[in-house]
C-alpha cells in the first residue's frame, strides 16, 4: 500500500454507524483512569524517595521506564485496533494496567517497581490508538474537537484527581494503600464497557477503506510533523506531570497537602481549557473555517503559551512560578483535542488507529527523555531552573512540526499499490 499525493478535493468515506451515546464518555473515563494510574508514582515520589532512599535520578528512571514499553507498544496497539477490534484491545489493556497499579502497592524494591512500571506501560499503550480509531471512524470532522476534547478532559482530570485526592490520601494512609485501592477500583470500568460495547465487538470492518501500512504512513512528511509536534507538546506536559509534586515540595517548600491542592487546580484549569477549546474549534469549523486553519491556530497557540509560562516558572519567584503553572495548564489545553483530531483527519477513518499508534510512538519518546533529562539536570544543578527553560524551548519547537511539516490538515489519499 502506498500513499498518493494529497488532493484538494474531499475524500469520500463510507457512512459510519454512530457510536453509542455512552462510548465517548467511557473512552474519556478510561483515559481518566489511565492518567491516575500512571501519575500515582509522581504524586508518591516525595514519600517514596524518603522511604526507599531514592535519588532524583532513580525517581527519573522510574518515571521514564514506563515509556520504555508504552512507546513501542503503541505500534502493536494501533495494529490490534485495526486487526482484532478496538473495543476488545482497550478492555484487555485496561485489565493489565489496573493489575500492575494494584501490585505496585506491594513492591518492596527498586527492581520490582521497575518491572511493574514496564507492565503498566504495556497495558496503557492501548488507550489512544483505540480511542482514536473509534472516534475517527465514526465521527465527522466538525465533531472531532468535541469528542477529543472530552477524551482530553479525562486526560487532564486524571492527574487533577490523582494529584489532589491521591496526595491527600497518601498523606493520611501512605502511598502503598493508595496504589492498591486505585488499581482495584480501575477494574470496575470493565463492567459498563462490556455492557455498552459487547454487540459491536464482532462488527465487520470490510466497508472501510483498507488501513494504510505503517510503511505508507512513515513515507508521509505529515506523519513525522505530527510526531514532532506531539513530542514537543508531550515533553512540556510530561515534565510538569512527572516533576510537579517533587518541584513544589522540595524546591518551593510546599507541604504535601498544599502540593496536592495546587497540582489538582492546575490540572482542573487544563481540563477546562481542553474541554472549551474542543468545542470552540468545532464551532469555528461549522462556521466555515477549514480544519487546516482551525487546528494549526490552536496548535501554535498551545506551543507559544506553554513555552512562555514555563519560562516564567523558571525565572519567577514562588508566587510567579505557581501562576506560571496555571497558565501552562491553559496552554496545554489549547491543543489537547487537536493532537488526535489532526491525526484522525489526515489518516481518515480506515487508518486512524495505526496513524495515532505511530504518532503516539514518536510523541511519547518524550516520556522517556523528559524525566531522565530533568533528573540529570536537577542532580547536577540542585534546582529546576534549567529544566524549566529546556521544557519551554522544546515546547516552542513543536510549532515547526504542526505548522510547517504538515502542509495542510486534510484527508490524505491512500492507494493500494
Amino acid at each position: 500500500m502506498a500513499a498518493a499525493e494529497t488532493s484538494g478535493a474531499k475524500v469520500a468515506f463510507p457512512s459510519a454507524a454512530p457510536l453509542g451515546a455512552a462510548v465517548v464518555p467511557l473512552l474519556a473515563l478510561a483515559v481518566f483512569i489511565n492518567y491516575i494510574d500512571r501519575g500515582n508514582l509522581a504524586t508518591a515520589a516525595p514519600l517514596m524517595k524518603d522511604e526507599l532512599k531514592l535519588s532524583a535520578s532513580q525517581i527519573g528512571l522510574l518515571l521514564s521506564v514506563f515509556f520504555w514499553t508504552y512507546v513501542p507498544f503503541q505500534l502493536l496497539a494501533g495494529w490490534l485496533a485495526e486487526r482484532i477490534n478496538a473495543y476488545r484491545t482497550l478492555a484487555l489493556g485496561l485489565a493489565i494496567w489496573s493489575m500492575a497499579t494494584a501490585a505496585t502497592g506491594l513492591a518492596s524494591s527498586f527492581s520490582v517497581l521497575i518491572a511493574l512500571r514496564l507492565l503498566l506501560g504495556i497495558g496503557e499503550s492501548v488507550a489512544f490508538p483505540c480511542s482514536s480509531k473509534l472516534i475517527g471512524q465514526h465521527l465527522p470532522a466538525d465533531k472531532l474537537g468535541a469528542a477529543n476534547g472530552m477524551v482530553a478532559l479525562g486526560l487532564s482530570l486524571g492527574p487533577a484527581f490523582g494529584t489532589f485526592t491521591g496526595g491527600l490520601l497518601m498523606a493520611h494512609f501512605g502511598w502503598r494503600m493508595v496504589f492498591m485501592v486505585f488499581g482495584a477500583a480501575s477494574l470496575l470500568w470493565l463492567w459498563p464497557w462490556l455492557a455498552q460495547t459487547r454487540r459491536a465487538w464482532p462488527a465487520p470492518e470490510a466497508k472501510w477503506p483498507p488501513a494504510p501500512t505503517y510503511g505508507a504512513i512513515m513515507r508521509r512528511l505529515e506523519a513525522w510533523g505530527a510526531g514532532l509536534g506531539h513530542f514537543c507538546n508531550n515533553y512540556a506536559f510530561y515534565f510538569v506531570i512527572s516533576w510537579l509534586p517533587l518541584y513544589l515540595v522540595k524546591s518551593r517548600g510546599f507541604t504535601v497537602p498544599q502540593m496536592a491542592e495546587i497540582g489538582g487546580l492546575v490540572y482542573l484549569v487544563y481540563a477546562a481549557s481542553a474541554f472549551i477549546t474542543g468545542r470552540l474549534t468545532d464551532r469555528w469549523m461549522r462556521a466555515g473555517a477549514s480544519a487546516n486553519r482551525v487546528r494549526k491556530t490552536a496548535a501554535l497557540a498551545a506551543c507559544v503559551v506553554a513555552a512562555a509560562s514555563l519560562v516564567v516558572c523558571a525565572l519567577g519567584d514562588r508566587t510567579m512560578s505557581v501562576a506560571g503553572l496555571f497558565v501552562a495548564g491553559i496552554g496545554f489545553g489549547f491543543n489537547s483535542a487537536g493532537v488526535y483530531a489532526i491525526g484522525q483527519t489526515l489518516a481518515g477513518p480506515g487508518g486512524s488507529g495505526k496513524w495515532v499508534g505511530f504518532q503516539n510512538f514518536l510523541g511519547n519518546i518524550a516520556g522517556i527523555v523528559a524525566p531522565l533529562v530533568t533528573g540529570f539536570i536537577v542532580d547536577r544543578t540542585g534546582q529546576f531552573v534549567l529544566a524549566f527553560l529546556v521544557a519551554g524551548a522544546v515546547s516552542l519547537l513543536g510549532a515547526v512540526g504542526w505548522c510547517l511539516m504538515i502542509r495542510r490538515i486534510e484527508p490524505l489519499r491512500w492507494e493500494t499499490a
